[in-house]
C-alpha cells in the first residue's frame, strides 16, 4: 500500500504530496484524512493522509512511522475544500487544511494536549466478601446507579474504598469530560411578528441561494436565526451560526442554549485549546447539531449541513489578514453549494459589495425595516467639536456629560465609544517635537497609565516612559490624542458616584473577562460601559437609553477607500445600541467633520442615503464592487532590496496583465513592521484572463528566494 501524504512544511518549495510505503501491522488503520508521522528528509514529521494507491512512479520510498489518530480529521469535502481554498488564495494546500482544526488536530509535532476524564465505579459481577460498615456504605451507593463517581466514594472512607479496588469488587471505568458545559433547554423559541415569519418562510431550506437580511438594529433578526435553524433540526440536518466579535459569542451561546441545550457547540478564539479540542471533537462525532463561533467556525466538520448563517455579515473580522486570507463569507458559499443549502448574512448595515449583489439579484434580499417592538430608532445628535473643544474641560462635551449624569440619575445607564484604546495614542516632546516611535516598526508608541509604558501595538514592543525627552533632553514630554484609560480617568474625575467599566483588548485579554464583563453590566453592577468597537455590536441591554460617542472621526481619518463605510457602520451600530427596550433611546455623537456624509446619514438611520452616495464614488474611482481588487505585498530586510524587486514585479504584471490597472510599487500604510520593509502594489480588474496564470508565476519565481517575501490578497479589507 502507497499513501501519498502533505507534511506541515508550510514552505511553498514543499507544497505538494508525498508517497510513502506502509507496512502490513499499519494498513488496517489508514484512511484518507487522518494523520501519520513520516520521515522527511533528516526530519520526523507529521502529515495528512490525501491518497491511497497500490503503486509509485518514485522509487526507494520510505515507510510511514506511526498512525496518529483513530478518526478522520480531515473528511472529504474539508479536504476538496482546502483544494479550492488554495486555488483561490494562492495559499499552501497545507496551510489551507491547518487553518480548519483546532491546534490539537494540526499535522505539527509537539503538539500536546490531553484529554479530561472523570473517574467512575462499577461493581464487579461476583462478590464473595464480608463487608465492614464503611465498605457496605460504599457498596450501597451502587443500588440505584450502575457507575458512582470516585469523589462521591471518596467522601464515604478513602481506606475502604482502596481496599475495595484493590480487591477487585470495584471496577474503575473512565468517562471522558468535556471542558464545556452548556445551559439546559429551559426557553421556547419565541413568537415571531408577521414581518419576522415572512422572512422566515421566504428562505429556501432545500437550495444553495445566499440570501442578504437587511435589518435595522433592534429588529429580531437573532429570533429569525433561531427559527430557521430549529426548522433545519427538525429535518435532521446540521446548523453553523457566525458571529463576527468574540465578545458576541457569549450572549449568542446563552441565547441559543436556552433553545436547543447541548446540542450547541462552540468554536472561537477566546476558548483555551482544550476546549477546542473537545469541542471540535463533540461536533464531528456528531454529538453537536449547531455550532457557533467566530470566523473559523464556518470550518466545522459537520454532516449533513443544512443552513450557513452570518451574522453582521458587513463586519471586516470575518477576512483572515494571514495566510490562507480566506473570507469566511466566501468558504460559506461554498460549503452551501456542496451542501446544497442556504446562506443568510444579516445586518443593519450591509456591506456595499453584499447589497449591490442583492440589488442585482446575485443574492436574495429579505428586509425588516423596524424595530421588533414598533418604536422608533433612536433620536441622534451630532456636537461640533470645533466649537464645543473650546468651553469643555475633557475630552467629553458638556451636552454628552450632562446627558450622561441625567441617564444615570434616571438609574439607566450608557455606552461610550472610543475607538482605541491606551491612554493617550501617543508622546511626544513639547520642546523639539521628539515623537516615541517603535524601533521595529513604522508606528508611534501607544501610552498606557496603569503600567506606565509605551506599547506598540503591531508588534509588541514595550519601554517605560521617562520625563526627560531623548532628543533634546528636556522634561517637555507630554501626552497627546486620547484613548480609553485616559476617558475612563477624566469620567472618574467629571462624575466621581459613576461606576465605569473599561472593556478594550486591555481589560478583555484574560479568558472569560467578555462574558463576565457583559454579564455585570447586564446585571447593572456599572452605570457606564466605556469601550473601542467592541461595544457596538449586538450586545443587547435593556436598561441602556443613552449611547455616546468620544470622537466619530478616528476612522475617518484611516487612508482606506472603506474609511467612510466603515465609520457609517460603526456609528450606526452602535447608535442601534440604545433605546432596545421599552425605554426612550438617546444618542451623542461628538465629531470635527459634523458635515461629512457618512456622519450626516448616520444621524438620519438612512444606509439606502450612504449607500447611494457611496457607491457614486466608488464608481468614479474604480473600487469594489464596481472593481476586484488584488494586492501584491513585497517585503524584504533590506530596504534597496524591496524596492528594487517590487518594481521588477511592476514590469512583469505590466507585461502580462492587459485588462487590469495597476498601482504602485508604494510604500505600505506600515512602511517597517518588525524591521521589515514593505511595499505594496494594488491590481483592479473587472475580468483578467491572465491574473492567477500571472501570479502564480510570480510565486513560483520567488519561491526559493529567501532574502524577498510576496503575500497576494484578493479584496483585502486593508492595504
Amino acid at each position: 500500500m502507497i499513501v501519498g501524504v502533505l507534511v506541515e512544511l508550510v514552505n511553498k518549495s514543499v507544497d505538494r504530496i508525498f508517497d510513502y510505503k506502509v507496512n502490513d501491522s499499519l494498513k488496517e488503520n489508514i484512511k484518507i484524512g487522518i494523520r501519520v508521522e513520516v520521515p522527511f528528509g533528516k526530519q520526523t514529521l507529521e502529515g495528512f493522509v490525501l491518497s491511497i494507491k497500490e503503486d509509485s512512479e518514485v522509487d526507494n520510498l520510505k515507510y510511514i512511522i506511526k498512525v496518529i489518530d483513530n478518526d478522520i480529521v480531515l473528511n472529504k469535502e474539508l479536504i476538496e475544500l482546502g483544494k479550492t481554498m488554495k486555488d483561490n488564495t494562492l495559499a499552501t494546500l497545507i496551510s489551507c487544511y491547518q487553518v480548519m482544526l483546532p491546534r490539537a488536530l494540526k499535522a505539527k509535532k509537539k503538539n500536546n494536549i490531553v484529554k479530561k476524564y472523570d473517574i467512575y465505579y462499577r461493581l464487579s459481577k461476583n462478590i464473595d466478601y464480608k463487608f465492614n460498615s464503611s465498605q457496605q456504605k460504599i457498596i450501597d451507593c451502587f443500588k440505584n446507579s450502575d457507575l458512582v463517581k470516585k469523589d462521591d466514594l471518596v467522601k464515604i472512607s478513602k481506606s475502604s474504598l482502596n481496599t475495595l479496588i484493590t480487591k477487585n469488587i470495584l471496577i474503575e471505568v473512565k468517562k471522558e469530560h468535556y471542558r464545556m458545559e452548556y445551559n439546559n433547554k429551559n426557553s421556547e423559541i419565541k413568537v415571531l411578528t408577521p414581518t419576522q415569519e415572512k422572512v422566515v418562510s421566504a428562505v429556501d431550506l432545500n437550495k444553495s441561494d445566499t440570501y442578504l437580511l437587511y435589518g435595522v438594529t433592534g429588529s429580531g433578526k437573532t429570533e429569525v436565526y433561531i427559527k430557521l435553524i430549529s426548522k433545519v433540526i427538525s429535518k435532521g440536518k446540521t446548523a453553523i451560526m457566525l458571529v463576527p466579535e468574540i465578545s458576541l459569542t457569549p450572549q449568542m451561546i446563552s441565547r441559543f442554549s436556552e433553545v436547543f441545550g447541548n446540542r450547541i457547540a462552540a468554536i472561537h478564539s477566546a476558548l483555551s485549546e482544550g476546549e477546542k479540542y473537545d469541542e471540535w471533537r463533540r461536533i464531528n462525532r456528531g454529538e453537536a447539531d449547531i455550532v457557533i463561533g467566530a470566523r473559523s467556525a464556518v470550518f466545522a466538520p459537520l454532516n449533513n449541513l443544512g443552513i450557513i448563517i452570518i451574522d453582521e455579515e458587513h463586519s471586516d473580522s470575518y477576512k483572515q489578514d494571514t495566510n490562507p486570507r480566506y473570507n469566511a463569507k466566501d468558504i460559506a458559499i461554498i460549503r452551501s453549494k456542496t451542501n446544497n443549502c442556504p446562506v443568510v448574512m444579516g445586518s443593519a448595515t450591509p456591506s456595499l459589495e453584499s447589497f449591490a449583489r442583492a440589488y442585482k439579484n446575485v443574492y436574495k434580499l429579505l428586509s425588516m425595516p423596524n424595530r421588533i417592538n414598533g418604536k422608533n430608532l433612536p433620536k441622534v445628535t451630532l456636537i461640533d467639536m470645533n466649537s464645543e473643544i473650546k468651553r469643555s474641560k475633557s475630552h467629553i462635551s458638556i451636552p454628552l456629560l450632562n446627558s450622561i449624569k441625567e441617564t444615570i440619575d434616571n438609574n439607566n445607564q450608557v455606552i461610550l465609544l472610543l475607538n482605541r484604546r491606551g491612554y493617550s495614542s501617543f508622546v511626544t516632546c513639547k520642546n523639539c517635537g521628539y515623537t516615541f516611535k517603535c524601533p521595529n516598526c513604522d508606528i508611534t508608541l501607544t501610552y498606557h497609565k496603569t503600567s506606565n509604558t509605551l506599547r506598540c501595538h503591531y508588534c509588541g514592543y514595550g519601554t517605560k516612559v521617562y520625563k526627560k525627552c531623548p532628543g533634546c533632553h528636556e522634561e517637555a514630554v507630554s501626552n497627546l490624542g486620547v484613548g480609553t484609560e485616559k476617558i475612563e480617568e477624566e469620567l472618574k474625575e467629571l462624575i466621581p458616584n459613576a461606576k465605569v467599566l473599561r472593556m478594550d483588548f486591555d481589560t478583555t485579554s484574560r479568558k472569560g473577562m467578555h462574558e463576565k464583563m457583559i454579564t455585570s453590566f447586564k446585571n447593572h453592577e456599572y452605570d457606564i460601559l466605556l469601550g473601542t468597537q467592541i461595544v457596538a455590536k449586538g450586545l443587547d441591554f435593556e436598561n441602556v437609553t443613552l449611547v455616546g460617542v468620544i470622537n466619530a472621526d478616528t476612522s475617518l481619518n484611516i487612508p482606506d477607500f472603506r474609511s467612510s463605510e466603515n465609520t457609517f457602520s460603526l456609528l450606526s451600530q452602535v447608535s442601534g445600541r440604545s433605546g432596545r427596550s421599552s425605554k426612550k433611546g438617546e444618542v451623542i455623537i461628538q465629531t470635527f467633520n459634523p458635515e461629512h456624509y457618512a456622519i450626516k446619514y448616520t444621524k438620519t438611520h438612512d444606509y439606502i442615503g450612504f449607500y447611494n452616495h457611496e457607491m457614486e464614488i466608488r464608481k468614479k474611482l474604480k473600487y469594489p464592487p464596481y472593481y476586484y481588487i488584488c494586492y501584491l505585498k513585497i517585503s524584504s530586510k533590506d530596504y534597496e532590496t524591496a524596492s528594487l524587486e517590487s518594481n521588477k514585479i511592476k514590469k512583469s504584471l505590466e507585461r502580462n496583465l492587459k485588462n487590469t490597472i495597476i498601482l504602485g510599487p508604494s510604500v505600505a500604510n506600515i512602511f517597517k513592521l518588525n524591521n521589515i520593509y514593505r511595499y505594496g502594489i494594488i491590481l483592479k480588474y473587472k475580468y483578467e484572463e491572465n491574473l492567477y496564470k500571472t501570479l502564480n508565476m510570480l510565486i513560483e519565481h520567488y519561491r526559493n528566494n529567501n532574502k524577498v517575501a510576496i503575500d497576494i490578497d484578493f479584496n483585502p479589507n486593508h492595504f
